[in-house]
């Protein structure tokens, strides 16, 4: 389990020890996307869905769900997050919706999990407000693209 920061010697799961950490400011910026027939994208383009602004609501579900990370991923630290952006894009290409959340706080441990979190939940939430008409949309491409603050430095995936 060497380089696994949540397993101990004995391979047990446990929570990191942030506590010798510097405080910084950490931002990290997570995106996705949801795939879907051209029929739903017209129909969330043009706001006809029977469940209301599917956008909207979707950015609101992902910044609920940001605050929240560590009720949902067992490990993760609470942190006081200062900050959850969520963008949604119409992109006719896919077709489907392009999603970007950018997660901000001051703190020991960095927001990666935050961003990634608000990502899906918006995703999720984008699929339940469609899926009675399109089951066969698809979630994917969710990763962190940019990592920023702590004693490991910057990542940009673009």
């Amino acid at each position: 389990m060497a380089g696994l920061t949540h397993f101990d010697g004995k391979g047990d799961a446990h929570m990191v020890d942030v506590s010798d950490k510097a405080v910084t400011a950490r931002v990290a910026v997570a995106e996705g996307h949801v795939r879907m027939a051209r029929e739903t994208f017209d129909i969330i383009a043009e706001g006809r869905a029977k469940k209301g602004d599917v956008l909207a609501v979707a950015r609101l579900a992902g910044i609920m769900a940001a605050k929240r990370t560590p009720d949902l991923i067992p490990l993760c630290h609470p942190l006081p997050v200062t900050k959850v952006a969520v963008e949604l894009t119409l992109d006719p290409a896919l077709p489907g919706v392009q999603i970007e959340a950018t997660a901000k706080t001051t703190g020991q441990t960095g927001v990666e999990m935050e961003a990634l979190t608000a990502v899906s939940v918006a995703a999720l939430t984008v699929y339940d407000m469609a899926k009675a008409v399109d089951r066969a949309m698809e979630i994917g491409g969710v990763r962190v693209v940019l990592k920023d603050g702590g004693k490991s430095g910057r990542y940009e995936a673009r």
